[in-house]
C-alpha cells in the first residue's frame, strides 16, 4: 500500500513538472525623452507632465542649464538615476502608468514579443518598494494572449516575485510566479530618456 502510495505521488509530482512552462522576457521601461513608455500621474513629476508647474514640456527630468529643480511636499528632488520601476527619485505615493516594450534580448532594438500595460505605485514611505500590477499582452497570438501580474518590487534586491495571478487566451488559466531583476541596458540601443531594464523569468502553469 505504501509503495503504491508512492508510486501514485511519484506520477503525480512528474505530471506537475511537465506542465510548468518557464517563459523568460526583458522589460523596458523608459521615462521621459521623445518616446516614454511610463508616465507618472502623480507627485512632482506627474504635476510636471500635467502642466501644473512652471516651464512644464517634456524637457527630460532635471531643469534646464541654469535652471533651479522644484521639490516636492517632502522636499525631495528628481534624479536621474532610480526612475523607472526602481523607485528612486519618484517619491512615496506616485503613480506611474506603463506601456512598456516587452522584448526577447537585453537590447531594446531586439525582437517585440508584446506589451506591458498597468501601473506601479512608490508604496513605501523609505522609497524601497514599487507596487506593480500589469498585463503583458503578449504579440501574435491567435486569441490575444495575456498574463497579469501583481507584487512588490524590492529595490536594492538581488530579485523580486511577482505573482501570475491569470490571463486570456492560451494562459486563461494561468498561474504561477515571476522572477524579477534589475539589470543595467546594454547601451547599443539608444535612448533619450531614462531607460530601466527588467529581466522577467515566468514559471507558469497552465
Amino acid at each position: 500500500m505504501v509503495k503504491q502510495s508512492s508510486s501514485v505521488y511519484s506520477i503525480f509530482r512528474s505530471m506537475l513538472i511537465a506542465s510548468v512552462h518557464v517563459l523568460a522576457v526583458y522589460m523596458h521601461d523608459i521615462l521621459g525623452g521623445s518616446n516614454p513608455t511610463a508616465k507618472p500621474i502623480t507627485g512632482l513629476l506627474g504635476n510636471t507632465y500635467g502642466g501644473q508647474v512652471p516651464f512644464a514640456k517634456p524637457i527630460g527630468f532635471l531643469p534646464p542649464q541654469g535652471g533651479v529643480p522644484i521639490p516636492n511636499a517632502n522636499g525631495a528632488l528628481p534624479t536621474v538615476n532610480g526612475l523607472g520601476p526602481d523607485g528612486l527619485g519618484l517619491g512615496f505615493g506616485t503613480i506611474t502608468i506603463i506601456d512598456d516594450i516587452l522584448t526577447t534580448a537585453p537590447e531594446l532594438g531586439s525582437q517585440n514579443v508584446g506589451k506591458a500595460q498597468g501601473v506601479y505605485v512608490a508604496s513605501s514611505a523609505d522609497g524601497s518598494t514599487q507596487m506593480m500590477a500589469f498585463t503583458a499582452m503578449i504579440e501574435g497570438g491567435e486569441y490575444g494572449d495575456t498574463l497579469n501580474f501583481y507584487g512588490v518590487f524590492k529595490i536594492g534586491s538581488p530579485m523580486s516575485h511577482l505573482s501570475v495571478t491569470g490571463g486570456t487566451g492560451k494562459f486563461k488559466s494561468a498561474n504561477g510566479f515571476a522572477e524579477v531583476r534589475s539589470l543595467i541596458p546594454p547601451g547599443q540601443y539608444v535612448t533619450d530618456g531614462a531607460e530601466t531594464l527588467l529581466r522577467i523569468i515566468v514559471h507558469l502553469s497552465y
